[in-house]
């Protein structure tokens, strides 16, 4: 068979030769290969531990209130008190370990002014597996708001 390769035996098997010197002589051991193991897809399409809005709309609520209880509004440290809050809030949505999901946190504090205030979202969005929730926080010097967008993710 000249110039075709010949498929050796320890290849189909799943084998590797492997050489190692014992005692001055050579010596061709076998040892198996691992080969990676390839799990076939589920299809499933829902999750195990669905997001329950009530559990976090409540969890959101007590985080906004303990943190922001007690603050007067300042301009300078808002960007910082609006990352630390959203990431306690984020860590707070994970240990409730909804799977397939992924989280965005927004945390917005507007001091108080007379003022009148619109915010909005805008997201593409599956309407029967995606969702959300807000919360508010009011105090004497500035309002706080969170909103927390759960989207599943396969």
């Amino acid at each position: 068979m000249k110039g075709k390769r010949k498929q050796s035996t320890y290849e189909a098997l799943g084998m590797a030769p492997v050489e190692e010197e014992y005692d001055s002589m050579k010596v061709k051991l076998f040892k198996a290969n691992r080969a990676k193991i390839r799990y076939a897809n589920t299809y499933r399409l829902e999750s195990h531990n669905k997001f329950r809005d009530y559990l976090v709309r409540d969890k959101v609520q007590a985080i906004l209130t303990n943190e922001l209880q007690q603050a007067k509004y300042d301009g300078v440290s808002s960007p910082s008190l609006c990352a630390s809050i959203s990431e306690e809030i984020l860590k707070a949505v994970k240990d409730l370990d909804f799977d397939r999901y992924k989280y965005v946190v927004s945390v917005l504090i507007v001091e108080k002014a007379g003022q009148a205030i619109n915010v909005a979202s805008r997201c593409v969005w599956d309407v029967q597996r995606d969702t959300w929730v807000s919360a508010e926080c009011e105090t004497e010097t500035f309002i706080a708001l969170a909103l927390l967008m759960a989207c599943y993710y396969d």
